[in-house]
């Protein structure tokens, strides 16, 4: 179940499509084993998240680009939080 099922379904989505796309949609969703309505959410969910994850481009305003220039020249801190998970053995590497 995806995060777009786990919750209770309020908005309402409307498309049109050609005659085309609905036979091969709903021959695909017979296919997966899903309502067409599941088919096409979870394949549009999946597709829109890949897109949002695939930004190279952030906009921000001149402030908060001068705020990430400050952080970056900032020097070096000491981080005993991180020193101390680079010092344990990974939970996966254990035998």
């Amino acid at each position: 179940m995806t995060a777009a099922t786990s919750t209770a379904r309020t908005a309402r989505l409307g498309l049109r499509a050609t005659p085309e796309q609905e036979t091969v949609l709903r021959r695909a969703a017979e296919v997966a084993h899903k309502s067409l309505t599941d088919f096409v959410l979870d394949a549009a969910y999946q597709a829109a998240e890949q897109t949002l994850l695939d930004q190279r481009l952030f906009m921000v305003s001149g402030s908060q680009y001068q705020a990430i220039l400050d952080m970056l020249d900032r020097p070096e801190s000491d981080n005993p939080g991180l020193a101390d998970l680079f010092s344990r053995r990974p939970v996966w590497a254990t035998k």
